[in-house]
């Protein structure tokens, strides 16, 4: 392990969004700093998680994962007052096309006018010029797919965002969107324990798409807890032998499972943000990787 207190320096530890924006491949995920339940309102301690956004970036962090319906809008809030003037090399990715009025009540929407507004209300949020990477957060099956990545092109036209990236996706649809604008990232659920979306990771990967896998230890999104901290057998075994932690080991697993997998572990807590960083230093052995993926494809 490193000293903590320094960079990512590890081999292949960057990749290059879009080819252009280059980050660490372990990000930090903001969507614990909201209120609760089912991360609505405003983060109740907010200078706390102020503090703990910029110790993300004093641990090398440099790529911020958030979107418009946490809060909603509350958490592109705390990482503008917490972090702008952003550093020069900070990646903000954001994320629209849902409506959240209530706690339980999420409600996708791709209509054209309605991410023109949400882009907007982004940029003014984050006190922004232009957004790094926009993604749509999820297809609104009351519109046409094409629809909406036509809005998110015409933004970029505009300037309004640098990159376009899709959430919680198809490959096929992945592919449609390809063929209207370049599509920089896909965030969908990936982890040990839920490998569903192997052929589009396969297919991000031979075309230099960035991976954002959500749900990366498993965990429920709207629940609290890591299920692959409380497993035994190979995960355990393999962990105690890097002096690691189960979910250090299943962070490292994915780091070594594809280049383009940039992953956004999040947290309320300094100690466990130092944890997930200490996952980049961990080098798996090729018997190691495949004793782990055997384990979890059983």
């Amino acid at each position: 392990m490193t000293d903590m207190n320094s960079e990512i320096t590890s081999v292949h530890s960057t990749f290059a969004i879009g080819g252009d924006l280059t980050v660490n491949r372990l990000g930090y995920g903001a969507m614990r700093l909201t209120g609760q339940p089912s991360n609505f309102g405003p983060y109740a301690d907010w200078e706390g998680g102020k503090t703990l956004l910029r110790h993300t970036i004093a641990l090398g962090v440099n790529f911020i994962d958030t979107a418009e319906a946490y809060g909603p809008g509350d958490n592109e809030d705390i990482i503008a007052d917490a972090l702008s003037p952003y550093p020069q090399n900070l990646v903000i990715a954001t994320k629209g096309g849902i409506l959240k009025p209530a706690p339980n009540n999420i409600q996708a929407d791709g209509r054209p006018e309605t991410l023109r507004r949400g882009v907007e209300g982004s940029l003014q949020r984050l006190k922004q010029d232009q957004i790094d990477l926009y993604q749509l957060h999820r297809p609104d099956p009351k519109v046409p797919f094409a629809e909406s990545v036509q809005a998110l092109a015409a933004l970029k036209q505009a300037g309004k965002i640098r990159h376009v990236g899709l959430s919680n996706i198809t490959l096929e649809q992945l592919q449609t969107a390809e063929a209207i604008v370049p599509i920089a990232s896909v965030q969908n659920r990936f982890s040990l324990s839920d490998r569903t979306h192997t052929a589009l990771l396969d297919y991000c990967t031979a075309q230099d798409i960035a991976f954002i896998p959500h749900g990366s230890l498993g965990a429920h999104p709207l629940k609290r807890g890591t299920p692959l901290t409380e497993v035994s057998g190979i995960l355990a075994e393999i962990a105690e032998s890097h002096r690691a932690s189960t979910t250090q080991i299943a962070l490292a697993w994915l780091l070594h499972r594809a280049p383009n997998i940039l992953l956004i572990p999040g947290t309320t807590t300094v100690s466990h943000l130092q944890e997930n960083m200490q996952a980049t230093e961990i080098q798996l052995s090729q018997i190691e990787f495949d004793q782990i993926d055997q384990h979890f494809a059983e």
